[in-house]
């Protein structure tokens, strides 16, 4: 699978049905791998946030915004939800996307 460099929104967990976090980015991989590896500060670093659990990409960052912003207003239900309907083991996704 190609990732190109574009807006997405995306779903990082520590764990299958662990803590969640959301985030939006223009470059995926880069982003995907600082989780991974503790380089961001903050909520992932903290609750251990490190598996690629969901992702969408957008034509425009001020879509990736909106849609980022829609999920983080939905409850855990719903996030559960997009995480389970394409990735229903909650494989890390990041491999797919590296190896791209």
């Amino acid at each position: 699978m190609h990732i190109e460099k574009r807006p997405a929104v995306y779903i990082m967990a520590s764990k299958q049905n662990g803590t969640l976090y959301t985030g939006v980015t223009s470059d995926l991989s880069k982003r995907a791998w600082q989780h991974r590896e503790g380089q961001v500060d903050g909520f992932t670093k903290r609750y251990g946030c490190k598996r690629l659990v969901w992702f969408e990409q957008h034509a425009t960052m001020e879509n990736a915004i909106l849609r980022e912003k829609q999920i983080k207003g939905g409850n855990r239900k719903a996030k559960l939800s997009l995480i389970e309907t394409g990735n229903p083991m909650w494989r890390d996704l990041f491999e797919d996307i590296a190896n791209g």
